[in-house]
C-alpha cells in the first residue's frame, strides 16, 4: 500500500513492517502506540524504522495514519497518573506527610 510519510511515499506491506521490526526492542511508550505481533511499539520509533527518516522529519499522526490503514492496532497515549486524593489538599496541591 501506498502511503506518504513526511511528504514521501513509501509502498508499505503489514509484512515488511513486521520483518523490519521483528529484531528490534520496543522503547517505553509514552504516546501513540502501535501492536506488532505480541508487542507494543511507540509509533514514531516504527516510523524511523521504516523510513529510516530522522524522528523530527514526520509525525506521530503520519505513521499512525498509515498503520491504521496496513490493519496495525494503534493505543492512544497513556493517561497521566493521578494523584492519590489523600495526598492532595483542598487547593489541588500536594501534601508532604511528615513521617
Amino acid at each position: 500500500m501506498r502511503c506518504i510519510i513526511a511528504g514521501y511515499p513509501f509502498d508499505l506491506t503489514a509484512s515488511e513492517v513486521e520483518h523490519a521490526m521483528s529484531g528490534t526492542k520496543p522503547e517505553s511508550v509514552t504516546g501513540v502506540s502501535v501492536q506488532i505481533g505480541r508487542r507494543a511499539y511507540p509509533v514514531m520509533q516504527v516510523g524511523a524504522v521504516i523510513t529510516r527518516q530522522d524522528r523530527r522529519d514526520f509525525t506521530a499522526f503520519e505513521v499512525t495514519r498509515a498503520m491504521k490503514r496496513l490493519g496495525f492496532t494503534c493505543n492512544p497515549a497513556p493517561s497521566p497518573a493521578t494523584p492519590d486524593p489523600l495526598s492532595v489538599n483542598s487547593l489541588g496541591s500536594t501534601v508532604r506527610s511528615p513521617w
